[in-house]
């Protein structure tokens, strides 16, 4: 079982590598509604991390950040994956491939979760919710 800070400090760092990943690829992106939907989605990630921090300052909890050597992996494995042409499909698979893992975490999170803190919750819900989103606009350039 999690408390609610585990699941908080969980929801930050999936934010965080979902970041991440967008800051590695969007430059690399051709078609400029793909470029916008990665800026919006970069937005709503900054928002949802800037709530959960805001979240955390509220309860007392010291929440750390991403290992920056998960963050390298993920660069290095991101510019590997995009070698080669159909840059905007592989972008758009790797969106959703993330997506869904990072959806999968929040739900084990929640599911997991032995203190029932409604902000946290709920904020885990919108994360979970934002994935499915990015999902959905991800597939359309696949």
């Amino acid at each position: 079982m999690k408390n609610d800070k585990e699941i908080l400090s969980s929801l930050i760092k999936t934010v965080q590598m979902g970041q991440s990943g967008i800051r590695c690829v969007q430059h690399k992106a051709k078609n400029h509604d793909l470029r916008q939907a990665l800026h919006d989605q970069l937005e709503e990630y900054d928002a949802i991390e800037e709530k959960a921090y805001d979240l955390a300052t509220r309860r007392g909890w010291l929440i750390g950040a991403l290992d920056p050597s998960v963050e390298r992996m993920a660069s290095i494995m991101s510019r590997m994956k995009l070698i080669g042409g159909e840059t905007d499909s592989k972008i758009a698979g790797m969106l959703v491939q993330g997506n869904t893992k990072g959806m999968i975490k929040s739900l084990r999170d929640i599911h997991r979760a032995k203190d029932h803190d409604s902000q946290v919750k709920t904020l885990a819900y919108d994360l979970v919710e934002r994935e499915k989103e990015n999902i959905r606009q991800a597939s359309e350039f696949l």
